[in-house]
């Protein structure tokens, strides 16, 4: 799921004829961005041994582009204010394929690693953009809206394309061309940009890029102390000044922040308890979520033997959940509200994850995975709409944009930190696990493996369960009130 900035242009002088390939331009670039988040996920067994990766380095192919789109999102949304969305959004594009043509032409672990965090740049600029281009190039009405759905159904197929795509291409052609595939996409949507597209008017004001570096920074220095964890003690030089300056980092952010005339993120928006109660809950969700789809992309791969073709099409019936299950609550919360899916959609996605660290062992099958893979994705979908529709509840109109672009950051910041911080836990698991069974011997290593991709889920079961008890402590919202739902509509598109 990604939010964006929505806030709509002043004025608006589109041009009738050029609606269809406006419409064909936006979806094309929202649908390379999103596709993006997960296609490496399948690649990277092959990644790894490609570019040497170690155990505690692999995640930062899947941290460094999390951490910059999440971190720089608001960021990216204002430079389109400002500088004009269509000029914004062909930079962000820009940037993107950039990123990607040095992505596919990476000969080490630390080149790879640095190319994605440049893609989550662009990507933070490109996404939020894209969206916003929607009410500068379609009139209000039947227009914008079916454009709208145009818009959400790219967001919504993304994930899907992306582990299939990502299958394909790693199995069949090479790992390079996961990144490859964004360049002539991209060409084709600078190409036609200029002549789809309209530009807005631009804004007063200012970019608060202190705010944007020292966030960034403060969230880098952080995932980088915890991962480092793995293979240094809590005590040494390296994992003390990392987390000494994430300390500095993010204590001068909040510092910023109070005093900047224009913040890049109002610490006023956290004063309704609900809304914070949402951020809280996505940040856990954001944990499980990524987890879930990096550590069962190993286990297929590493312990059962899959293909990354095959480990795409395994992941399809969560897509699926997903969507579907997003779709039923999107329809309920109208009639019983939000607060009854915001207890079920967690309940049932902690079952998922418990499920799972449960079943998995050496000799597992996929249909041992599949219930609670299927169960953690209903229990996900449920939980979405509700979601966004707290998080946008009550504010001014014109800042839906900033209230759903915060849940995007949640989700992908926690993301980033849970895949820090769980990554390291399979690794020390792992290696006590080695150590008891005296083996080096192939078998050995596959049990002590497998156990720390389950002491990995085990554990993003109970950061799910905090998730569940946010829920039951912080959101007191009876119902979705007038205006919400409408609201929720626009923040949801993206």
């Amino acid at each position: 799921m990604t939010t964006s900035d929505v806030a709509p242009a002043r004025h608006s002088t589109t041009a009738g004829k050029h609606l269809g390939l406006a419409l064909l331009v936006i979806s094309c670039a929202q649908l390379m961005i999103v596709l993006d988040a997960t296609i490496v996920n399948v690649a990277l067994p092959t990644i790894r041994t490609a570019l040497h990766f170690s155990l505690d380095n692999l995640e930062w192919v899947i941290t460094a582009y999390s951490l910059t789109f999440g971190g720089l999102l608001l960021f990216g949304g204002r430079t389109g204010d400002l500088f004009g969305k269509r000029r914004m959004f062909m930079v962000g594009i820009g940037v993107f394929a950039l990123a990607s043509l040095l992505g596919g032409l990476a000969t080490s672990d630390v080149w790879l690693i640095l190319t994605r965090g440049l893609q989550g740049v662009g990507g933070a600029i490109a996404s939020p953009t894209a969206l916003s281009l929607v009410t500068t190039n379609f009139p209000e009405g039947p227009s914008r809206n079916r454009a709208m759905g145009v818009y959400a159904a790219m967001s919504g197929v993304g994930g899907a394309v992306g582990l299939l795509l990502g299958g394909l291409l790693t199995s069949y052609v090479s790992w390079r061309w996961i990144f490859f595939v964004n360049v002539p996409i991209a060409l084709v949507v600078l190409a036609l940009a200029p002549r789809a597209l309209n530009e807005s008017d631009r804004g007063e004001g200012r970019l608060d890029v202190p705010g944007a570096l020292t966030a960034t920074a403060g969230m880098l220095a952080l995932v980088y102390g915890l991962s480092n964890t793995a293979s240094h003690a809590w005590t040494s030089v390296s994992t003390l000044v990392a987390l000494g300056v994430a300390v500095v980092m993010l204590g001068l952010f909040l510092v910023l922040e109070t005093r900047s005339a224009e913040p890049l993120m109002p610490l006023a928006i956290f004063k309704n308890r609900n809304r914070s109660g949402a951020y809280l809950i996505m940040l856990f969700i954001g944990i499980a979520l990524f987890s879930m789809f990096y550590f069962l992309t190993q286990y297929l791969q590493n312990i059962l033997g899959w293909s990354p073709v095959r480990t795409g099409v395994g992941f399809l019936p969560m897509t699926i959940g997903i969507v579907i299950a997003a779709g039923l609550s999107s329809r309920f919360v109208s009639r019983i509200g939000v607060r009854i899916p915001l207890i079920v959609g967690p309940a049932v996605a902690v079952a998922g994850m418990a499920w799972m660290s449960n079943v998995i062992t050496v000799h597992s099958s996929y249909w041992q995975v599949f219930a609670p893979l299927l169960l953690l994705a209903l229990g996900m979908g449920t939980t979405f709409v509700p979601l966004t529709l707290v998080a946008v509840s009550g504010v001014e109109h014109h800042e839906a944009g900033l209230a759903s672009a915060l849940l995007n950051t949640t989700q992908q910041v926690g993301g980033a930190l849970g895949l820090a911080v769980l990554a390291t836990v399979a690794i020390d698991a792992m290696k006590s696990k080695l150590a008891s069974l005296h083996s080096l011997a192939p078998a050995a290593q596959a049990v002590a493996t497998t156990h720390g991709y389950t002491t990995a889920f085990m554990w993003g079961s109970v950061i799910a369960l905090v998730g569940l008890v946010v829920s039951l402590a912080m959101i007191r919202v009876p119902a979705v009130m007038p205006g919400d739902e409408e609201l929720a509509s626009t923040a949801l598109m993206g």
